[in-house]
């Protein structure tokens, strides 16, 4: 991302999501699959959030702006992790609306793998934007 120019942001090359989509959705990610694993159902702030994402917000953010939230959050997550009694990783959590069961160990191996995920995507999609510059 260093050196990644703003006015790339938002853009779709090919029709893929756009680097400002998976910034904020790294963020989001995290933040409401490590709510569902404290056994809480998302604020109206996060769902505002999740509504949003991947929409420009105005004014628009810059680069740093989005990896700042990113930073913050990972480093929030593992903290969280470090902090976490592992006898309770099999305890029962429901995620969303449809209260769709899991676990707490469940939960962090999704929000492993989906970010792990869209590090990937995001990654691919600079590249291919970079050379189109």
């Amino acid at each position: 991302m260093e050196d990644f120019p703003d006015d790339l942001l938002w853009t779709r090359p090919g029709g893929v999501a756009s680097v400002g989509f998976h910034l904020q959705h790294l963020a989001g990610i995290l933040d409401r699959l490590f709510t569902y694993a404290r056994g809480e159902s998302l604020n109206a702030v996060q769902l505002g959030n999740l509504e949003n994402e991947g929409r420009e917000p105005i004014p628009a953010p810059v680069v740093g702006d989005l990896l700042a939230v990113f930073h913050r959050q990972l480093e929030q997550s593992v903290n969280e992790l470090r902090s976490m009694d592992e006898r309770t990783l099999t305890h029962p959590r429901v995620v969303g609306r449809g209260q769709l069961p899991s676990t707490i160990l469940g939960l962090l191996v999704h929000a492993a793998e989906h970010t792990q995920r869209h590090v990937g995507q995001l990654l691919v999609t600079v590249r291919i934007q970079r050379k189109s510059c």
